[in-house]
C-alpha cells in the first residue's frame, strides 16, 4: 500500500522526462476539452409521447406527479480511471469527453436528466470550468418551456482508506444550478488511497512506451500523459482558508465527510451529497461499518439520498456475513466458513495448505503456514489476494461473495449497506438515538460517458466497466509478471515489492460489473426546480436499469404520503403500491435519432442500439415489502431489526400491479419503523447476472474475464429479475395521535 501512497518527486521527474522524450519523437499531447455536441434537441412530440405513456400507466389517481428517469453518476475521460480505460491497450475506444455524455443521454438512452460526476481528485480548475460549460451547452440545446433533457453539474468525492478506521467511501455532489454564480470555482477532492493512486504518475510508467507498440494510436497516449501532467503540476490549496477565499490555481481537498460538508456550507449553494458503492469490496476494507458516518459531524442535511444500485452492484442488503473479525488489539482474525459463504482469508489458508502438502512438508508445518496465510489475508485490507503469490483467479472459487444476494457488489461489505445504516443508531449519552432518513436512487457509474446504459444488456466490455487488456505482455508490464505459486503467504509489509496495480483485485471483480441503474423522481413539474424539489423531498426511487414505473404511498385518513415521507401515527400504518413493468425493447434505434446525429455517431456512441420501446410491457411478478425498525439501544442486534422480506404480494398475470397492505404489529410494538418496497419484474437476460459462474457447490468458477480469456463478444448473460426500489416511508409511533377517519372504499371496479 505504501507504494501507492508515495507520489515520489523522483518518479514524477522521470515521467516528465519520459513524456518530453516521447513528445519530441511522436508529437505533443492535447489537454482534454469538453467536446462538441452533435445534433439538435429531440422534437417536442417525442417528449409528449414519453409523458403520455407514463401518464396512462399512472392512472388518474396519480397524475399529480410525473416520473422522470435519469443517471446521476456519469464519468467521462475527465476522470483518470476512465481515461485509462479509453486507452487502446485496455480495449478502449479513445476519449469520451463531457459532450458525449450529453449526446448519449439525449439520443441513445433518451433520459430526462443526468449529471456529470467526474472524480474531483483529477478535475483541475480548468477542467472543472470545462465541465460547468459542458452542462450549460447541453441544456442550451433546448431552450423551450418543456426541455427534452436536464443536465446537472457535479463531481465525485472519491475517498478510500486502507483500514476501516480511515475509510469513508465515495460520494457524488450534485448542484441545483448551472451558472457560475451558484457553483464553486474548484471541485473538492479527497485524500487517501484513491487520490494518491489517481494522482501518482508512477502508475502510468509502464504506459510511456505504448506509442511504440501502438504507433497508429499514439495520440491518445500522449493526450493521457498531458492529462496526468496537467494535474501533477498543481499544488494543493492552503489549509485553514475558507473555500471561497482561496485564490489562484490549486487542488482543493477534504479529508473527511465533515470537511466536505463544511466546505459546501462555506459556498452556501444548493447541493445534494449522495453516498454510493458503499458495499463495493474492491476498495472498501473488510471489517468496515457505516457507524462513524452516523455521527452528526460526518452526516448532513444535504445527504438525503443514497445510491442503492449501480453498475458496480447492489448496496441494499444486510446479512451477518463476516469477512474478518476485529480483535481487541486492532488486528483482524479470520472467521470460519458458514453454509453459503467462505471468507477469502480462509480460502488463502486452504491454498497455502494445498501447496505446502504438495511440497512434502509436515502436517504441523503446513497448518502453521495456513494459519499464517489466514492472518496475513485478514490484515491486508482490500489487497488480501496479493498475500498468496501466483494465485489464479479460479483458485479463489466464490470466496467473499454473498451467494443469496441479488446482484451483489464484489466482495460485498454488509455493514455498510443501506439496510444496515437505516437500522443502526448513533447513541450519545442523554440524547435520543440518531438515525439516517434517506431516499433511494440508482445510477450507472459508467466510465465511458454513457449515461443510463441499462436500457439494453449488450456490449459488455463497452457498456460496463469490465474493459481489460487486449495483450498479455502489456498487462504484465503494468501488473507485474505472475510470480511462482510458492507454499508461503506474504504479509502486507512486503507489498512494497509489488507493482501498484497488482494490489487491486481487478480480475475477479470484472464478473460483477453490470450496465447499472437509474434514478427516478416523482416531479410535480417537468422543470429543474420541480426535479430538485422531488430530490429534497426524497420522492425518488431506484431501478436496476429498466424503466419500471412505481408508486408507493401511505394512506392516513384522507391524506396520502408519498415515498420518502416521514409521518407520525398512533395506529397501524396502511400502504398502497402500484407498479408497471418497463417497455420491451425493439432492436436498433428510432429513425429520427439516427437522422439527428448520423449513423457513424450512433455506431460509436450508442454502439448501434438505442432506447427503442415497443408497445408491450414486461410483467411485474410480485411486490416485496421490507420493514426495518431502527435501533433503540446500542447493543440491539441489527439482524433482528431488518425484515427482508417482511411480506411478499403476488401480482396479476397482466396489467398494472396494485396492492395494499398494513402493519398490524406496529401499535403493539410501540416503536418507529420504516417501510419500502421492491417491484420485481419477470426474468430477462442480464450482463454478468451469474457472477463468477460457479457450480452449485461454489466450485469450478469460470469468471467473465475482462481480457482475451473470455471472448470479447461474450456478454456473459444470465437470467435476472430487474427491479425497482422505492424510497422508504418513515413512520414514527405517537400514542397521543387519534386514529384518522377511514376513507370511503371505491365502488366495485373503480381504482382507489
Amino acid at each position: 500500500m505504501k507504494r501507492i501512497l508515495q507520489g515520489a518527486a523522483a518518479v514524477v521527474a522521470l515521467i516528465l522526462v519520459g513524456l518530453v522524450g516521447l513528445w519530441v519523437i511522436f508529437g505533443e499531447g492535447q489537454k482534454p476539452v469538453r467536446g462538441e455536441l452533435t445534433g439538435p434537441a429531440l422534437p417536442a412530440e417525442s417528449i409528449a409521447a414519453r409523458r403520455a405513456a407514463r401518464t396512462e400507466a399512472a392512472g388518474e389517481a396519480r397524475a399529480s406527479t410525473e416520473i422522470l428517469f435519469g443517471d446521476f453518476h456519469v464519468h467521462t475521460t475527465f476522470s483518470a480511471d476512465a481515461f485509462m480505460g479509453a486507452l487502446p491497450l485496455l480495449g478502449g475506444e479513445g476519449v469520451h469527453p463531457p459532450a458525449d455524455a450529453c449526446d448519449y443521454a439525449r439520443y441513445c438512452s433518451q433520459l430526462d436528466l443526468f449529471a456529470l460526476t467526474d472524480h474531483a481528485e483529477m478535475l483541475t480548475p480548468r477542467m472543472w470550468a470545462e465541465t460547468r460549460q459542458a452542462v450549460r451547452d447541453c441544456n442550451a440545446q433546448d431552450t423551450s418551456d418543456d426541455p427534452d433533457l436536464f443536465a446537472f453539474t457535479g463531481f465525485e468525492w472519491s475517498q478510500v482508506g486502507i483500514t476501516p478506521e480511515e475509510h469513508y467511501g465515495h460520494k457524488n455532489v450534485i448542484f441545483r444550478h448551472t451558472d457560475d454564480e451558484h457553483l464553486p470555482t474548484r471541485a473538492i477532492g479527497s485524500v487517501g488511497l484513491a487520490s494518491s493512486a489517481m494522482n501518482n504518475p508512477g502508475n502510468i510508467g509502464a504506459m510511456l512506451m505504448q506509442p511504440v507498440y501502438d504507433f497508429s494510436e499514439r495520440q491518445v497516449y500522449l493526450d493521457f500523459g498531458t492529462f496526468m501532467i496537467e494535474n501533477a503540476r498543481l499544488d494543493s490549496c492552503p489549509d485553514g482558508v475558507a473555500s471561497p477565499d482561496i485564490t489562484g490555481e490549486c487542488k482543493e481537498s477534504a479529508p473527511t465527510p465533515a470537511d466536505l460538508f463544511r466546505k459546501l456550507d462555506e459556498w452556501g449553494f444548493d447541493a445534494q451529497v449522495i453516498p454510493h458503492g458503499t458495499t463495493w469490496g474492491y476498495y472498501t476494507p473488510p471489517g468496515y461499518t457505516w457507524d462513524k458516518q452516523l455521527d452528526p459531524d460526518n452526516d448532513h442535511e444535504r445527504q438525503r439520498l443514497f445510491e442503492i444500485y449501480s453498475g458496480h452492484g447492489n448496496s441494499e442488503e444486510f446479512n451477518d456475513l463476516q469477512h474478518v473479525i476485529t480483535n481487541d488489539d486492532g488486528t483482524y482474525s479470520c472467521p470460519v466458513p458458514i453454509e453459503g459463504f467462505e471468507p477469502c482469508c480462509h480460502r488463502a489458508g486452504v491454498l497455502i495448505m494445498e501447496r505446502c502438502t504438495e511440497a512434502g512438508q509436515s502436517a504441523e508445518e503446513c497448518e502453521r503456514r495456513a494459519a499464517e496465510a489466514r492472518h496475513n489475508y485478514a490484515n491486508a485490507g482490500s489487497a488480501g489476494h496479493a498475500t498468496v503469490p501466483g494465485a489464479d483467479v479460479t483458485d479463489w472459487n466464490n470466496c467473499g461473495q454473498c451467494t443469496d444476494c441479488w446482484q451483489p457488489a464484489f466482495n460485498s461489505r454488509p455493514r455498510s449497506s443501506a439496510q444496515y445504516a437505516l437500522a443502526r443508531g448513533h447513541f450519545e449519552e442523554g440524547e435520543d438515538p440518531r438515525h439516517v432518513t434517506w431516499g433511494f436512487i440508482g445510477s450507472s457509474d459508467n466510465h465511458t460517458a454513457r449515461a443510463g446504459t441499462g436500457y439494453k444488456d449488450y456490449a459488455r466490455l463497452k457498456n460496463t466497466d469490465a474493459g481489460g487488456f487486449i495483450d498479455e505482455e502489456r498487462r504484465d508490464e503494468l501488473f507485474g509478471f505472475p510470480p511462482d505459486p510458492v507454499a508461503q503467504s506474504r504479509p502486507r509489509e512486503s507489498f512494497d515489492e509489488l507493482p501498484p496495480m497488482a494490489l487491486f483485485d481487478l480480475e475477479r471483480q470484472a464478473s460483477f460489473f453490470t450496465t447499472g441503474g437509474l434514478v427516478a423522481v416523482h416531479a410535480r413539474e417537468r422543470a429543474r426546480d420541480g426535479i430538485w424539489e422531488a430530490l429534497e423531498a426524497r420522492r425518488t426511487y431506484a431501478t436496476s436499469g429498466d424503466r419500471i414505473l412505481l408508486w408507493f404511498d401511505m394512506v392516513q385518513g384522507e391524506e396520502t404520503h408519498a415515498m420518502g415521507s416521514a409521518v407520525s401515527v398512533g395506529t397501524a400504518p396502511r400502504f398502497r403500491v402500484r407498479a408497471v413493468g418497463a417497455f420491451e425493447q425493439q432492436p436498433g434505434c428510432p429513425p429520427d435519432r439516427i437522422s439527428a446525429i448520423g449513423e457513424a455517431r450512433i455506431e460509436r456512441l450508442c454502439l448501434g442500439e438505442c432506447y427503442n420501446p415497443g408497445d408491450a410491457r414486461r410483467r411485474i411478478e410480485r411486490i416485496e415489502v421490507i420493514r426495518i425498525r431502527p435501533q433503540l439501544s446500542d447493543d440491539e442486534p441489527i439482524a433482528s431489526l431488518i425484515d427482508d422480506v417482511w411480506r411478499t404480494i403476488p401480482c396479476p398475470a397482466e396489467g398494472a400491479c396494485e396492492v395494499e397492505f398494513e402493519d398490524p404489529d406496529f401499535v403493539a410494538g410501540e416503536r418507529d419503523a420504516l417501510y419500502y418496497v421492491r417491484a420485481i419484474q419477470e426474468a430477462t437476460p442480464g450482463i454478468n447476472a451469474g457472477g463468477l459462474r460457479c457450480d452449485e457447490n461454489d466450485q469450478n468458477c469460470v469468471p467473465c474475464y475482462d481480457d482475451l480469456r473470455t471472448p470479447r463478444d461474450d456478454d456473459c448473460l444470465a437470467d435476472q429479475n430487474e427491479r425497482a426500489w422505492s424510497s422508504p416511508i418513515y413512520v414514527s409511533f405517537d400514542a397521543s395521535l387519534d386514529p384518522p377517519p377511514e376513507p370511503e372504499a371505491p365502488a366495485e371496479g373503480e381504482a382507489w
